[in-house]
């Protein structure tokens, strides 16, 4: 592996989700493959598991760690190529990425969409200028249409459950689940999932069905061959896994088209699954998005999906030192 951008990165799934339940079991094993080598994370947005884990990951297999928050840490960025600097931002990406690439042997960057121009999100702008630019491995910490590093973390967190809790089958159903929101959100994580569960019900370990209301349908891109359900309880039923997120229209881009609170996740939607387990990748809005009923029950994951964090990041970065 060299860049971690997409799932289109990723030669061997299953491989790579057994390195991270590895990492777990014994996250010291592979320290000497990051000696000497240096990671730079750049955050143009806030952060708390992201930044954590990834740190922590890094430092778990011995490399030197630079964080560094753009914008106040450093310089504005430019973007766009052949463009007039006569604004507010001082240093184009050009020299930027060409510079880190210097001092680091791994760049990993997070970089929201700025939910106005559909276009310009979907072209995933800074992920392409700093692969483009910085001469050094890229690793996407979330960007404007993906979150790869959650969507890992999340298949670890499925396949553990496989073997922990016996009323969850080979074959589990996973339902991705719009919840309300009062702002517009990034389509990143819900995009992101959807594209890793879609592979992983290819490849015949899970049934994925996504529901949200109308008006809510990711790219078809994304859905893919997913089940579109827009009867929430329907969707519901039988599940082993709920995974909500909520996230801005995509057709009317950017937008809030609704806050019903009808679909928050509920206990009582919960009993309508195959005691099915509650998902989601933090922060949550409490009792906005989800009861705090289903958060502190036994059936949450969210804490652990928390954790797997750490290792779908050490597996990522694992592979990339391997083929430094």
């Amino acid at each position: 592996m060299h860049h971690f951008i997409s799932l289109a990165d990723v030669t061997d799934l299953d491989a790579l989700i057994r390195s991270g339940l590895m990492a777990k079991t014994n996250p010291f094993a592979d320290e000497h493959l990051g000696h000497h080598k240096t990671i730079g994370l750049l955050f143009f947005n806030s952060s708390l598991r992201t930044r954590l884990s990834t740190e922590k990951a890094a430092r778990n297999l011995g490399l030197n760690v630079m964080t560094l928050n753009v914008g106040s840490d450093s310089w504005g960025l430019e973007m766009e190529d052949g463009v007039l600097m006569n604004g507010d931002k001082a240093e184009h990406v050009r020299e930027a990425a060409a510079v880190m690439g210097r001092y680091c042997d791994i760049l990993a960057i997070r970089a929201f969409a700025g939910l106005t121009d559909r276009a310009l999100d979907y072209k995933e702008q800074v992920m392409t200028q700093f692969a483009r630019f910085a001469g050094v491995p890229i690793v996407n910490l979330e960007s404007a249409t993906r979150h790869p590093l959650q969507s890992l973390a999340d298949c670890i967190t499925i396949e553990e459950a496989r073997t922990t809790y016996p009323l969850v089958p080979v074959r589990p159903k996973v339902v991705l689940t719009w919840l309300p929101h009062f702002k517009p959100l990034p389509q990143a994580v819900a995009n992101s999932f959807s594209e890793w569960m879609n592979a992983r019900a290819a490849a015949g370990k899970v049934e994925f069905v996504i529901t949200n209301p109308e008006g809510y349908d990711l790219a078809p891109e994304f859905v893919g061959n997913a089940r579109i359900e827009h009867d929430q309880n329907k969707a519901f039923e039988g599940a082993d896994f709920i995974y909500g997120k909520n996230w801005s229209s995509y057709e009317h881009y950017g937008q809030v088209l609704t806050q019903d609170p009808s679909w928050a996740v509920t206990m009582d939607k919960m009993n309508l699954t195959n005691n099915g387990h509650f998902m989601h990748c933090l922060p949550v809005r409490r009792n906005l998005k989800v009861s705090d009923e289903v958060l502190d029950s036994p059936r949450s994951l969210v804490i652990e999906q928390a954790a797997n964090r750490e290792w779908s990041a050490q597996a990522v970065l694992r592979e990339i030192l391997l083929s430094l």
